[in-house]
């Protein structure tokens, strides 16, 4: 199907050719319609689906420039809220519709002065609800609500203050629901907040058939870093993800990775928005070779040309690990997922090894060099070590 074919103005489908794009995705031919026609919808769709431009584009096309602020999107993420911010602002840009993010780790006085002017709000939980509190934002004419990743707030804990803002929106509205999957909390939410809501599912992303699980039974605790380098030297092509279970671990991998001439950058939660920002910017432009990431950070970020995922820690539930794997293997390539697997890890990936859907075959351990591994000591020795102890190794 066609954007042409869709009742949409002649600017967003200018906008739409310039930036290249001609058909529909699944989620877009399956709920754009229904969302155009003023529908409430619930749509199971992962990260790269189209699914931002499903509800993006029939928005912008019924917004009033006149009618202040009208669309109030919600999502479990600062990398997630600017990014979704970014959609709207690239197709609303000429169509006069004003945009602006509102997300915790920076000063809210810009956002204040930016809310009086804005017809598009994309928020996080904890920040709109403090402009809330603090009656800087005017929810009485919103007509669209958006909550992006659903259930991914639901795991971060989110839907206390999600329940909480909506009390705040006119129940007159138009209800949007995105969620890579719909648990039954996804669905309580939906029968609670949604009237008559249409439940799309699309066709998984990841074709099962060109995605290869491996794990590496590593003999030593110090040899897993050891045997990352190795593997991502020998596998330089593409992006590689490595998930790390702690901000403080991902930090710690991504000096050493550089240490050995890899080029990574890190994105987790504890960041400055500076670096998060620049470590966003790098990954868009493809100008670096290794994402080092916790679960959160990268949930909903829209991430290309992934070849291996590895998961440096292994994740606690199957569900966390197919997360992780669902970045690779996209749009009929092939794709690694590489698991390394150390004594302590064990029980968890009992755990996602109980999904009997799952095929995570051992793979032959490789000859590699053993490099040190360099932990960050106290603040007190800093100054003698420059940050790290390198006797100290995983």
């Amino acid at each position: 199907m066609k954007f042409e074919e869709l009742n949409i103005s002649p600017e967003i489908l200018s906008r739409i050719r310039d930036s290249g794009f001609r058909e529909l995705t699944h989620i877009q031919e399956k709920c754009m319609r229904e969302i155009l026609e003023g529908r409430d919808v619930v749509g199971q769709a992962e990260t790269g689906s189209g699914k931002t431009l499903a509800f993006t584009l029939p928005i912008l096309d019924k917004i009033r420039l006149d009618g202040g602020l009208q669309t109030l999107v919600l999502t479990p993420t600062r990398e997630l809220c600017i990014q979704v911010t970014e959609v709207f602002q690239e197709f609303g840009k000429k169509l006069g519709v004003k945009t602006i993010s509102v997300y915790g780790g920076v000063g809210i006085e810009p956002q204040i002065r930016n809310l009086r002017n804005a017809h598009v709000v994309v928020g996080t939980p904890g920040r709109t609800l403090d402009h809330i509190s603090r009656k800087t934002i005017d929810l009485k004419n919103v007509r669209f609500l958006v909550l992006d990743e659903t259930d991914k707030m639901l795991d971060m804990g989110f839907i206390d203050d999600v329940e909480k803002i909506i009390r705040h929106v006119p129940r007159d509205r138009q209800t949007l629901m995105f969620s890579a999957t719909v648990s039954d909390d996804v669905q309580r939410i939906a029968r609670k907040h949604l009237r008559n809501p249409l439940f799309v599912r699309t066709k998984p992303l990841v074709d099962e058939g060109k995605l290869k699980q491996v794990y590496y039974d590593i003999y030593k605790q110090h040899d897993k870093f050891s045997l990352l380098v190795h593997l991502l030297k020998k596998h330089n092509s593409g992006l590689s993800i490595v998930f790390c279970g702690t901000r403080k671990e991902t930090d710690v991998v991504v000096k050493n990775l550089r240490r050995q001439g890899v080029n990574a950058l890190a994105i987790h939660g504890g960041m400055g928005q500076d670096k998060r920002l620049k470590s966003l910017d790098a990954l868009k432009k493809q100008k670096i070779d290794v994402l080092v990431a916790t679960d959160v950070a990268a949930r909903g970020l829209d991430i290309k040309n992934v070849t291996h995922v590895y998961n440096y820690d292994v994740p606690k539930t199957p569900k966390d690990y197919i997360h992780r794997i669902g970045r690779t293997a996209r749009a009929g390539e092939k794709g690694v997922a590489v698991t390394l697997l150390t004594e302590r890890d064990h029980d968890n990936f009992r755990r996602v090894q109980s999904d009997e859907k799952l095929r995570i075959e051992l793979a032959e351990y490789p000859k590699f060099k053993r490099i040190p591994f360099f932990r960050e000591r106290s603040k007190a020795s800093n100054r003698r070590t420059n940050g790290f102890d390198k006797h100290r190794r995983r």
